[in-house]
């Protein structure tokens, strides 16, 4: 079918190519969901398998970690975990035993995790993830459709992470909200107990059954091992694989549930680049949250800032075209995938960080913002987001609106349909100067399958963008398809992107082209098949765990059919049972340049458009992470278009306690080129420091020395957690130049606080 269809679309007339892959592609996946859809049984079957009931409980419970009221006698407990890692056969070296209950307001969760010896934390920070550290985790499906879920990690030491798990994602731990959680160590176990607030996770509130399932992380051991027996070729929280919870009534209400979240800050600024004299500002403005139902909710945002959030991870970029960094900004996060997993990898119609930052990343100010997401039933849900900007510099104030409808099939099936707006309030001169600008509009839909047990995926979308004098060549659609077996995965599909097609509130890769000899852009839509095989060896000695080669073959096509580039990549990864692994990757590209491009000074000439073939070679290792010193290496070097590269990258970190770590990453890039195309090398060094005082104080301060961005970046974050949710924060931040060395460009220091109030 794959190599049917591919013939099919490129050699396909035009006129009638996309109305007709379009029906191909949904026949598919129509034959393939019917062919599957007899598999419902085997799901059920297994959910049956593991049950776990609940009952209500009457008397307080004190979050203390010690287990000790009446309740959790009388609770029913876990069958025994399974091993899912670094196998899953048979039980775990050491044990764990889960119980759960409820009150009107609450949610608890009863844990022992049988243990012997030191514990193990690489840190106290929060939103750490479930990697790394002696934990436990909890994957919550309310509606258990295996779609949407929540994921909750405690360590040993009480640090807490939490997220929204989307379908065929795994999230990103950037979604927080209010739960509690305490632990308690003793000579041959540790316990946990968590209250989960109804009011903080979305539900259907006569939901009898939930999708359920506990993780335990042992780094002594180097085991995960989980509740139900999940095989290993999928994630440990993966949905599809929960047991059932069982409630003898229906859960309660979440009831009324209004947030109101205040913030005044105030901040010092001096920027030397543009000549802005030293200046103090003072601000203030509010977040609020309103639980609609128990599934749905409303947030607000007045006048938001997002001083205090992480400075982006600076990377080395060789590539043609931009690098996109991931949203960190707490409004735009919470079911954050109704909107940010919208497309596939290259192409996303939505990306929430073109609102409220300019191409360069600095801030634009948003006046206002709502957003209202969650189910109106247990198989749909909505979103809907609007958000006005205020005017900075040349940028006008500016209207985004985004609204979306997904409705579940199949059980792990979605099909989406959504709506994207922007809206530049610019003068109707500037509109008749520049008609692109006046507005920018999306309209979509979209299909993924999976089978019961995720083994299978497909999907397929359409997209089509409005704008001003453009009706024609203005779609984005892609389609493919995905096996996950035991050693063997496969992924295969195919994008197609117009010339004239736009993503005001998103972004595609790559349809900007750089012309570096006449310093301008050019707009170029492309066609792209992809194909990964992976195939993984087990192994079942003490060292190693598992074998893994990687197969990449991607082609990309010009306009009118034409190559414009292909790219192998052929991996080998062997991974050892002490969390230590080794790997090789040699690639080879053929392109066909079509404008210039420059990796040098602008004293040397660009390379030419022309057609280069060049290859590379990698090879890394990451050492045991859980050893107090840690380090991963890499080097790389082929040739580089008409020239050569080499690459070395080191990264070491420190742990003296789980209080403390200090690290270092350093990348070297060499790239030489015959006259008149120049030299020239690229540092990259980014030491850090983390000192967590608690679990609810930090401090983290971070230094980034990147020649190719001519920056040297210092910023010092602290924060204190006073109370759940309730934030105080102190940055520093400095910025440089590399070259003249030490000239500053600009620097602030910004204080401020949050406080969450439950009216």
């Amino acid at each position: 079918m794959p190599v049917s269809l591919l013939l099919f679309y490129y050699f396909t007339p035009q006129k009638i190519k996309l109305k007709k892959i379009f029906y191909l592609v949904s026949a598919f996946f129509i034959t393939t969901i019917s062919a599957r859809a007899q598999q419902n049984d085997t799901f059920d079957s297994f959910q049956q398998e593991y049950q776990l009931h609940i009952k209500k409980t009457n008397k307080p419970i004190k979050i203390d970690g010690k287990l000790n009221e009446e309740v959790w006698s009388e609770a029913q407990p876990t069958t025994p975990f399974w091993k899912k890692f670094p196998n899953d056969e048979g039980r775990p070296t050491r044990q764990t035993e889960v119980k759960v209950t409820y009150d009107n307001k609450f949610l608890y969760i009863g844990i022992t995790a049988y243990d012997s010896g030191k514990l193990f934390a690489q840190t106290l920070k929060r939103d750490f993830g479930h990697d790394g550290n002696d934990g436990i985790g909890i994957v919550l499906d309310p509606n258990n459709q295996h779609i949407n879920g929540f994921f909750f990690v405690v360590s040993a030491f009480n640090g807490q992470s939490e997220d929204q798990l989307p379908l065929n994602s795994d999230g990103s731990w950037s979604w927080d909200n209010k739960w509690y959680s305490a632990t308690k160590v003793y000579k041959d176990k540790w316990t946990v107990e968590v209250a989960i607030p109804f009011k903080t996770i979305r539900y259907t509130a006569d939901k009898l059954v939930w999708g359920i399932n506990f993780i335990r992380i042992d780094p002594k051991t180097n085991e995960y091992s989980t509740w139900t027996h999940v095989p290993m070729n999928f994630q440990s929280h993966d949905l599809g694989f929960t047991g059932s919870l069982i409630w003898n009534q229906p859960p309660p209400a979440s009831g009324k549930n209004v947030v109101a979240i205040p913030y005044m800050i105030s901040n010092l600024n001096q920027n030397k680049e543009n000549n802005i004299p030293t200046n103090a500002k003072f601000n203030a403005g509010m977040d609020a949250k309103f639980a609609l139902s128990s599934s749905l909710n409303l947030d607000l945002t007045i006048n938001p800032d997002f001083s205090q959030v992480d400075v982006d991870k600076q990377v080395t970029n060789l590539s043609r075209f931009n690098i996109y960094y991931p949203e960190k900004r707490g409004f735009f996060l919470e079911n954050s995938d109704l909107f940010a997993r919208l497309g596939q990898g290259s192409v996303r119609p939505f990306y929430s960080r073109t609102i409220g930052l300019d191409s360069e990343n600095n801030p634009i100010p948003i006046l206002m913002g709502a957003r209202l997401t969650g189910n109106i039933n247990k198989s749909t849900r909505i979103g809907f987001m609007n958000i006005q900007t205020g005017s900075e510099g040349n940028n006008a104030p500016e209207n985004y609106s985004a609204a979306t409808i997904q409705h579940n099939l199949f059980q792990r099936s979605v099909i989406k349909a959504y709506l994207l707006d922007r809206e530049n309030f610019i003068s109707q001169t500037q509109k008749n100067a520049n008609p692109l600008n006046a507005f920018g509009r999306n309209a979509g839909t979209e299909f993924d399958y999976s089978n019961l047990s995720g083994s299978w995926k497909a999907y397929t979308s359409f997209n089509h963008s409005y704008k001003m004098g453009i009706h024609s060549d203005n779609n984005f659609i892609n389609g493919g398809f995905g096996y996950k077996g035991r050693h063997l995965g496969v992924n295969s599909g195919f994008v197609s992107v117009g010339t004239n097609y736009y993503t005001d509130m998103g972004y595609v890769v790559r349809i900007n082209n750089y012309d570096a000899l006449r310093d301008t852009t050019i707009r170029i839509g492309y066609k792209e098949i992809y194909n990964n095989i992976a195939y993984s060896f087990y192994s079942k000695t003490s060292a190693i765990h598992t074998q893994r080669i990687n197969l990449f073959n991607d082609f990309y096509f010009n306009p009118n059919n034409s190559l414009n580039e292909h790219d192998i990549r052929l991996q080998y990864n062997l991974m050892f049972t002490n969390t230590s692994n080794i790997g090789f990757i040699v690639t080879n590209t053929l392109l066909n340049l079509l404008y210039p491009v420059s990796f040098t000074d602008s004293l040397y000439a660009p390379l030419p458009a022309a057609q280069y073939k060049f290859s590379q070679a990698f090879a890394f290792y990451q050492s045991d992470f859980r050893k107090p010193f840690s380090y991963y290496g890499q080097i790389a070097g082929g040739s580089f278009y008409n020239g050569v590269k080499k690459t070395l990258i080191m990264a070491g970190t420190y742990r003296q306690s789980a209080h403390m770590n200090v690290s270092v990453n350093f990348e070297y890039d060499n790239l030489q080129f015959p006259n008149p195309y120049g030299n020239t090398e690229i540092f990259l060094i980014a030491p850090k420091v983390e000192y967590d005082f608690s679990t609810k104080m930090f401090w983290t301060t971070f230094i980034q020395y990147n020649t190719q961005n001519n920056n040297f970046n210092i910023n010092s974050r602290f924060q204190y957690r006073f109370k759940p949710m309730s934030d105080l924060f102190l940055v520093y931040t400095d910025n440089y130049y590399t070259t003249p060395l030490m000239q500053n460009k600009n620097r602030a220091i910004v204080f401020k606080m949050d406080y969450w109030f439950n009216m």
